[in-house]
């Protein structure tokens, strides 16, 4: 069938658009929420959306050669139940916007990607607006072993890197380097401290350099690492991708 991707940049949604391509499906566009203009910083915390690397999520559709619908998140977790029903001012309703373009442009889509893992406040409102217009929610990594996922990720050609870190062991050193890189120390830290290794309790986040659906490579060129919480044990740091390029692969 065909879909589109959730998409945020990151190493699930990246990966679970390649699982999706696996079983056969079609992709035909990538979704983007992001922050507002005047948005201080690119972190909003979001309960629901990844907006860290939101500013170069462009060059991936570059490489991709497919359409980007982006919206805005004007919305904030106004419910945070983990049931979702219809609510104002929720950032729910901005991805309901966001899935409603795709869904006008393309009438005939049948399903989106959704790179969600363990989140049920997460893939339950994505359920709640794909049940609402009427799409499959296509979501191979669901309850996925995060070890084995990792390491999977890593065999299969998924070049992402840090662009946020916010856990005990984690720090500023750790930031740009790729799942391969990080692999033996992720899985250290989840042996020592029981951290999530694919990052699911919000340990970090990442942006998608390359994957075997891309056409051409990213490559950064400048970022800025921004001190978001400056907590003795636990920083929460994050790389503000500033400039980036394209390479032929």
């Amino acid at each position: 069938m065909t879909y589109f991707s959730l998409y945020s940049g990151g190493k699930d949604s990246t990966y679970n658009m390649v699982k999706c391509v696996e079983n056969g499906h079609e992709i035909i566009a990538l979704a983007h929420a992001h922050p507002p203009k005047s948005a201080a910083h690119e972190e909003m915390d979001s309960f629901l959306f990844q907006t860290v690397g939101s500013s170069a999520v462009h060059a991936i559709a570059e490489c991709m050669e497919l359409p980007l619908y982006i919206q805005e998140i004007r919305g904030r977790a106004v419910t945070q139940e983990l049931d979702y029903t219809l609510t104002k001012d929720d950032e729910t309703e901005d991805l309901f916007a966001l899935l409603s373009k795709v869904k006008q442009e393309h009438p005939d889509v049948q399903a989106v990607s959704v790179g969600a893992i363990f989140s049920s406040y997460q893939g339950n409102r994505v359920q709640h607006v794909c049940d609402r217009l009427g799409l499959q929610m296509l979501a191979y990594l669901w309850h996925r072993d995060q070890v084995e996922l990792l390491r999977e990720m890593v065999a299969n050609g998924i070049t992402a890197v840090l662009i946020k870190v916010a856990a005990l062991g984690l720090g500023k050193s750790d930031l740009g380097k790729t799942l391969e890189q990080m692999e033996p120390k992720l899985l250290s830290l989840h042996e020592q401290y029981g951290i999530h290794p694919c990052g699911e309790g919000g340990e970090f986040e990442s942006f998608t350099l390359d994957c075997p659906l891309f056409k051409k490579r990213i490559v950064v060129d400048e970022s800025e690492v921004v001190t978001h919480s400056d907590d003795q044990f636990a920083p929460v740091l994050y790389l503000n991708i500033r400039k980036v390029h394209l390479e032929p692969k």
